[in-house]
Formats: structure tokens, C-alpha cells, sequence
């Protein structure tokens, strides 16, 4: 058995890896982070001409028909250069509508969302922080959506928005429905702005294969690609904090050097490391629908994003007194952890998924 990543899994996060490299180096990233506006319209048509923007939509509607694992080791170089975008929520959107829609609704949307000429988000979460589509109260009746969604990404942008509904469905919106308002949140991570989306009568197309499973099965996906996102973001992090480590010169000496520097810099690294199988494994449990995969996905979204944390606040510590200023580069991946840590559920909340799911 092979525990590792195909040759073409690796030339892939290679391939990520050098396009943030090139195109969004820290200098254009702080450009980007400081404007707030979360999207590059270069750097989405460059994502989608990777195909990234259809990774897992499949081939016959215009995709790659990759695996939710090829698109964790994107989200993992994705949160390593915490590139900009709405890469995260069009995904899963994407994710919502072929597993909830029915044929004609997948050959009228996925295309264009695949090819990367149209934009989507997820609207997931809604007021108190609830995240579980058991205790939605969003409703659709007679293709009119009404209540409230919270901390929906990128919905400024989004020619589409899949909003999920009371019922465990989901439902279509387009951009400049009327009766769809949406209102800016004022968000920790400039690189994914959020917006509350509130909704009195927006006409709305119901996915129709949608149902409680499928909501679950978006979820978990959203779970992993979090995971991955924040695991990219604390080795990124890690590795600049090395770095500026050699670096930082005290009492005539690199900080490297200094004991108690280097116990810090190992328990970084060996923190984040071991956490790399979680979301693979998850990752791999979700495509094949193993029975233990909604558990796998909590356990790695909990843990993972919470490690990412601990993480950004050592880098903080051990960069001294620059590492709290705006001028540090290291605050856009404390942030994004941050992020990462709370989007579709905290740890706290996902430790008790956990323990009921596993009949604790």
C-alpha cells in the first residue's frame, strides 16, 4: 500500500505552488490584503486556466474530475501563500450543486463555473454562530428565499450563491436578485472579506436532489479544505519564522542559536508536521463515502485549524516586537488561521460532533 502522493498529485502542488510564487508574491499579497476587496480578476483567470476553479466538477459538464484529496493539496499551497480569492467557497458551491442537482441543473451552471466566467459561494452559517443544517431556519416556499445568512464569503462578487435551507436542501441565487441584500461584515482575514445576506422573498431555484445528506456530505468537504487551508498557512509560517530566526541578530549572535529559540522553532514543526495525514486520510474517507468520514473530517478541521493557531502566535512571539506591527507580514497568516479556525464551526463545536458521532 502506498501512503504518499502520485507523481501527478505532486507536480500539481508544485505547479500552485510556483503560480502563487510568481503572481502573488508578499509584496502584491499586502497590496490585496490592505485594499480588502478578497479578489484579483488575474489571479482568478490564472486559477482557472490551471483548471483549478473546476478541479472537481466532472469532465462531461467541463471539469477535471479530480478528488476532494487533489483539492485539499490545492487548498493546502492556497493557504500557504494565503493567496486571495474565492477559490474555497466557489468550490464547495460547485460541490453543492453536483451533488444536489439534478442533470439539467448541473449542465446549466457547473460550465461556466468550472471554466472560472462565473463566481460562486456557499451560504452556510446563520445568526448565533450555527452552522448545522438541522438548526437552519433560511426557508424556500414557493421559490422565494427568506431569513438571514451570516459570514458568507466573497458575496460581494459571487455571480451565484448557493444558500442552504431549513429543510437540509439548498437553493440557487443570482447575482441582483431582488429582494437579496448583502451588507459587508467587518472580518479578521482581508484576503476572504465575509457579508451578512439577507433575503425577504429573493427568488431562488431548490437544488433538486438536495437533502440532509448531501448538506452533511458539502460540510464535511468544507471541513477538509479548511484543514488543508490552515495546515499550508502554519508551515508557511514555521518556515518564515526560521528564517527571520538565522536572520535576527542579539547580543552578537543569531536568535537561532539561543536554546530556547530553537525548542520553539522544533515544537512548531513538530506540532504541524504529524497533522498532515488528518486531512489526507479525511480527504480519502470523504471520495470513497467510508462510514467513518463525517468523524475523520470534524477531527481534522478541529484539530488542524486550532494547531495553525497556536502556531501564528508563537511566529508572532518569536518575530519580537515587529511581529505585532501591520508592517510584519506574519499577521496575514495569523489571520487566515484564524479564519480557517472558525469558518463552518469552531474546534469546540466540532470535538462535540466528534464525541456524539463516535456514541461517546
Amino acid at each position: 500500500m502506498h501512503f504518499g502522493l502520485t507523481e501527478e498529485q505532486q507536480l500539481l502542488q508544485e505547479t500552485v505552488r510556483g503560480f502563487i510564487a510568481g503572481e502573488c508574491p508578499p509584496t502584491r499579497l499586502r497590496e490585496l490584503f490592505d485594499e480588502g476587496k478578497g479578489h484579483d480578476p488575474a489571479l482568478w483567470k490564472g486559477l482557472s486556466e490551471m483548471g483549478l476553479t473546476g478541479l472537481m466538477i466532472p469532465e462531461e459538464v467541463g471539469g477535471a474530475g479530480l478528488e476532494l484529496l487533489d483539492m485539499a493539496l490545492v487548498m493546502e499551497e492556497v493557504g500557504g501563500g494565503a493567496l486571495p480569492g474565492p477559490l474555497l467557497p466557489h468550490a464547495l458551491a460547485c460541490l453543492a450543486i453536483q451533488l444536489g442537482g439534478d442533470d439539467a441543473q448541473r449542465k446549466r451552471w457547473l460550465p461556466a463555473l468550472a471554466s472560472g466566467d462565473q463566481i460562486a459561494t456557499l451560504a452556510l452559517c446563520e445568526q448565533g454562530d450555527v452552522w448545522e443544517a438541522e438548526h437552519f431556519a433560511v426557508s424556500l416556499e414557493g421559490g422565494a428565499l427568506r431569513g438571514t445568512k451570516r459570514h458568507v464569503p466573497l458575496a460581494a462578487i459571487a455571480d451565484l450563491l448557493v444558500v442552504a435551507t431549513a429543510d437540509g436542501g439548498f437553493a440557487v441565487l443570482e447575482r441582483g436578485a431582488s429582494g437579496a441584500t448583502i451588507v459587508d461584515e467587518e472580518g479578521i482575514d482581508h484576503s476572504r472579506p465575509i457579508a451578512t445576506l439577507t433575503l425577504d422573498g429573493a427568488p431562488a431555484e431548490a437544488l433538486a436532489n438536495a437533502g440532509p445528506d448531501v448538506a452533511g456530505r458539502v460540510r464535511d468537504a468544507a471541513l477538509v479544505l479548511l484543514a488543508a487551508d490552515a495546515f499550508g498557512a502554519a508551515w508557511n509560517l514555521t518556515r518564515q519564522t526560521v528564517e527571520y530566526a538565522k536572520s535576527r541578530q542579539q547580543f552578537g549572535a543569531p536568535i537561532a542559536q539561543f536554546q530556547s529559540v530553537k525548542h520553539q522553532l522544533a515544537d512548531m514543526a513538530t506540532t504541524i508536521e504529524p497533522t498532515r495525514g488528518l486531512f489526507w486520510f479525511a480527504a480519502h474517507a470523504w471520495d470513497r463515502e467510508e462510514p467513518g468520514a463525517a468523524r475523520d473530517c470534524a477531527i481534522a478541521k478541529a484539530h488542524i485549524t486550532e494547531c495553525a493557531c497556536e502556531i501564528a502566535r508563537a511566529a508572532v512571539e518569536l518575530h519580537g516586537g515587529i511581529g505585532f506591527t501591520w508592517e510584519c507580514d506574519v499577521h496575514l497568516w495569523l489571520k487566515r488561521a484564524m479564519f480557517d479556525q472558525t469558518w463552518c464551526g469552531a474546534p469546540a463545536h466540532h470535538r462535540a460532533r466528534i464525541g456524539a458521532l463516535g456514541d461517546w
